[in-house]
């Protein structure tokens, strides 16, 4: 048994306390998540754990209908923030869409559906429409607020828009996109400890879930374990405790299967490898949300928080560029959102007034200041049968840092 005192009723977290129909509903995935456990023999990964918790059909995070984004959600996202975030990522695909023809957009977990909306705006602004704009969407709960959003916004694009539950089966040319998926994506996680690599599982007790380790078996989590620290310039500290996200590489070799020409962008928030399992990262980089607090807590009430995990960018470009990708670029977000023009559309906004508009210098500054967005979140890209360079990376490619050691 491993910190036992980790369960939704840790008096230390100073967390809101749920309605009592919230209650209710994580009680019932709890008991869920419990009798997994039992069948299981005692205890499940922390994989599978975050897998239900975030995604079990009609009691997950994402799957059970409560508001998730923005003010009145748990957590606030760039979309949300400023209308400018998803007109730079239109620029982009501005870019990718010109040259290739007949080109479509795919978006991979379109959670509110606000960037999309501002992104088809502003394309149709620019007289840059794609053909189609797939959204992969596996939550009937999120497919059917985006397809509301657009009906009572842009009702004259719904012809144009589709929803895939599933990778298409056809090879797309055009541009695919993902903003603060992989973070949400279940990751295993291990320690070591004298010498000794273990996976941390989860079990129940009378008391609630709780960690335990488990001595890490031959498979994926030791062979990923095995090849990331091979790579690492010296030996970790122990004990050190971290993520390994199996699932994010999958995913990528999976969806650069389905690109035959055009780009792959990327937005979300972590670090380049050497930083990911830096030895001052002992504890890893597992976060949870809940009504806009962060904690470290995923057994606070299974179903009504959100669980992610940091992106290895390195393990990223390494699982892209083995599926035949070539890696168009790699930079912070306010460098990104910079390349993209951010700084001239802020300013067309200020409709000719001689004071900037506060409102709109706070939604810059936020997305872009390295205490706020700017440096914590990153963008990465790939492409395939384009030789252009990127316009999001032209102002500053920071490629170099992947494959840094020190």
């Amino acid at each position: 048994m491993y910190d036992s005192g980790c369960n939704g009723t840790d008096p230390h977290l100073r967390l809101p306390v749920p309605p009592e129909a919230a209650r209710k509903h994580s009680l019932a995935l709890a008991g869920l998540i419990r009798e997994q456990i039992r069948r299981s023999g005692g205890n499940i990964s922390f994989e599978r754990f975050m897998e239900m918790a975030l995604y079990e059909p009609g009691w997950g995070y994402y799957s059970a209908g409560a508001a998730r984004f923005g003010e009145p959600g748990d957590f606030v996202t760039a979309p949300h923030v400023s209308s400018l975030f998803s007109r730079c990522v239109a620029k982009q695909c501005r870019q990718v869409l010109a040259a290739v023809p007949a080109g479509a957009i795919l978006e991979v977990g379109a959670g509110s559906g606000l960037m999309a909306l501002d992104l088809l705006q502003e394309l149709e602004a620019l007289d840059s429409m794609p053909e189609r704009y797939f959204i992969l969407e596996t939550s009937a709960d999120l497919h059917a607020r985006q397809e509301q959003l657009f009906a009572s916004r842009i009702p004259h694009l719904l012809p144009r828009i589709a929803w895939l539950e599933t990778l298409p089966e056809q090879p797309l040319s055009g541009i695919i996109i993902a903003n603060e998926l992989i973070d949400a994506m279940p990751v295993a996680r291990v320690a070591l400890e004298k010498g000794a690599l273990h996976e941390l599982c989860v079990g129940h007790d009378g008391g609630g879930f709780y960690w335990m380790k488990t001595p890490a078996p031959d498979g994926p989590v030791r062979a990923s374990w095995d090849r990331i620290t091979n790579g690492l310039p010296g030996p970790l500290p122990e004990p050190f405790e971290t993520e390994l996200s199996l699932r994010a590489d999958a995913w990528v070799r999976s969806v650069s299967a389905v690109l035959e020409q055009g780009a792959m962008l990327l937005l979300d928030y972590g670090y380049p490898g050497y930083e990911f399992y830096h030895p001052q990262r002992d504890r890893g980089t597992l976060l949870c949300h809940y009504r806009h607090r962060a904690h470290d807590n995923p057994f606070f009430f299974p179903g009504l928080q959100d669980i992610t995990s940091s992106v290895d960018f390195t393990a990223l470009a390494q699982a892209a560029l083995e599926s035949g990708m070539q890696l168009a670029g790699y930079t912070s977000q306010a460098h990104f959102l910079i390349g993209c023009g951010i700084t001239e559309m802020a300013a067309a906004m200020q409709n000719g007034k001689d004071c900037p508009d506060p409102a709109v210098t706070a939604q810059v500054k936020r997305l872009t200041l390295p205490g706020e967005m700017g440096e914590r979140f990153k963008a990465i890209a790939f492409t395939r049968e384009f030789p252009e360079a990127l316009i999001g990376f032209q102002f500053l490619d920071q490629q170099d840092r992947l494959w840094r050691q020190v």
